[in-house]
């Protein structure tokens, strides 16, 4: 069994880009950019122990130690990248989110 936990600065982030997302016009409506968020949070959920991850260069670091991250491709220009620290808890897996951004950020350091 697999457990994908997010520490609170994540969801915190998680939390603040819907409203950023709508002032900053790339959504007319709140709704649709909630929805764009919570997309991308369900997608790392359900998905992130399946997909592919490599080792997170140094600069991430600064997040934790000894991660890991995966991609997600939200639409034809947005790849998120969530960094992680994958651990066994009593026989289940469990992955530790610890920092989540988009290529249009973070690119230049992967």
């Amino acid at each position: 069994m697999n457990k994908v936990l997010f520490i609170p600065k994540v969801r915190k982030d998680f939390d603040d880009l819907a409203p950023l997302l709508h002032e900053m016009g790339y959504f007319s409506y709140l709704d649709s950019s909630k929805k764009y968020v919570k997309g991308i949070v369900d997608d790392i959920m359900a998905n992130l122990p399946s997909k592919s991850h490599k080792p997170a260069p140094v600069h991430f670091d600064q997040y934790g130690t000894g991660m890991k991250y995966a991609s997600f491709k939200v639409n034809r220009n947005t790849t998120y990248y969530a960094f992680f620290n994958k651990y066994l808890d009593n026989g289940e897996t469990v992955y530790l989110v610890r920092y989540v951004n988009n290529n249009h950020m973070i690119a230049k350091y992967l």
